[in-house]
C-alpha cells in the first residue's frame, strides 16, 4: 500500500512507499546521475544538481531541491507511487463522470484548427490521472502522440479536425474566429454526444460564454456546459488538449507530406519566412489549402 502527503513548506515532498521497491528506486536514481550518501537513520540520500532525495529507514521519502517539480511528476507518480495527488490536489480533482473539450492550432498560420472531446466516468479519470495525463502545452509532441495513443484505446472521444480550406471557407462564413472555434466546440461535443449520454461538459474558455451555448442552440444540443478559466486543470480537459494537439500535429505533417515541404509550427518570423519560401516555390493559390488566410502574417507573406 502506497500512501502520500505533502507538507505545508514548498520546498518538501514527503511520501511513504513501499520498500519493496527500494532496489529499482536506488536503480533508477543511479541510472539518473544521482549520487549516494548513508546518513544515520537513512536507507539512502540521493543527490545531484537540484535534486535531493532522502529515503529513511520508516519508508519516509523526501524530495527537495529547485528541480524537484518534473523528478515528482514525470517519475516519481509515474513510475513509484502510480497516481499524480502532488500534481493534482485530490481537493481539486473532480471525478464525477464529464467530458472535456479543448483544442489546438488556433494560433498557428499553418495547418488545421483541431478542437477533441473526451469523456470519462470516475474509475476511468482515476486511470487517466495514473496515465499521467496533464496540459498538452507542458509535453513534448513525442509523449503526446504514445499518450493520444493510449486515450484512443481505451476511451469514448471524438475529434474535429478542420484543414485550412475547409478553415478559411468557414471563417469567411462566420467572419469571427471566436464564432468558428463555437462552432468547432459544438461539434466536437454533438459528435461525442452519439457516444454517451453524458451531458455534463467542461470547455476551456476562450471567449464570451455566449458563443458556445449559441453553437450548441443552433444545434438543438441540451446540455449542462461549464467553462473554465485554465481548464486544463481538469483531467479531462487536459486529456482533449493532449488529442486535439496530436490532431493537429499528424496534420501539419500530412501537409508536409503533400507539399513535399516542412511547415514550421506558431506565427512567428520563422514561420512568416517559410511562408514566403513555399509562395515562392508553389504559388500563391496553394496557401490557401495550407495556412489561415485572416492572421495577419499573411499580408507580410504576400509582400
Amino acid at each position: 500500500m502506497i500512501e502520500w502527503q505533502v507538507m505545508n513548506l514548498p520546498s518538501n515532498f514527503i511520501t511513504t512507499i513501499d520498500l519493496a521497491l527500494v532496489p529499482k528506486i536506488k536503480r533508477d536514481l543511479e541510472e539518473r546521475g544521482f549520487t549516494f550518501t548513508h546518513p544515520p537513520y537513512t536507507i539512502f540520500q540521493a543527490k545531484k544538481r537540484g535534486i535531493s532525495c532522502t529515503l529513511y529507514e520508516s519508508g519516509k521519502l523526501m524530495v527537495q531541491g529547485k528541480d524537484k517539480h518534473d523528478f515528482i511528476t514525470y517519475y516519481l507518480e509515474a513510475e513509484i507511487l502510480g497516481k499524480l495527488s502532488y500534481s493534482y490536489p485530490e481537493a481539486e480533482i473532480d471525478t464525477s463522470p464529464h467530458v472535456g473539450v479543448d483544442e489546438a492550432g488556433k494560433g498557428d498560420l499553418f495547418g488545421p484548427l483541431c478542437i477533441a472531446a473526451l469523456y470519462a466516468d470516475t474509475k476511468q479519470i482515476t486511470s487517466l490521472i495514473r496515465m499521467g495525463i496533464r496540459d498538452s502545452k507542458k509535453l513534448t509532441d513525442v509523449t503526446i502522440a504514445k499518450l493520444a495513443a493510449k486515450i484512443k484505446k481505451d476511451f469514448i472521444y471524438s475529434i474535429v479536425q478542420v484543414f485550412p480550406k475547409r478553415y478559411n471557407e468557414l471563417y469567411q462564413s462566420f467572419r469571427n474566429l471566436n464564432v468558428l472555434l463555437g462552432w468547432g466546440h459544438a461539434t466536437a461535443i454533438e459528435k461525442i454526444l452519439c457516444k454517451t449520454h453524458c451531458t455534463d461538459i467542461l470547455i476551456d474558455q476562450f471567449a464570451n460564454e455566449s458563443i458556445v451555448q449559441q453553437a450548441l442552440k443552433q444545434k438543438k444540443l441540451s446540455v449542462n456546459l461549464s467553462q473554465k478559466y485554465r481548464g486544463e486543470e481538469d483531467v479531462l480537459v487536459a486529456g482533449a488538449s493532449i488529442l486535439a494537439r496530436d490532431a493537429f500535429v499528424r496534420g501539419l505533417e500530412q501537409l508536409s507530406n503533400d507539399y513535399q515541404f516542412t511547415f514550421p509550427k506558431g506565427a512567428s518570423k520563422q514561420v512568416i519566412k517559410a511562408g514566403k519560401k513555399f509562395v515562392l516555390s508553389h504559388g500563391t493559390q496553394p496557401l490557401r489549402t495550407v495556412a489561415k488566410l485572416h492572421f495577419k502574417s499573411i499580408d507580410e507573406i504576400l509582400s
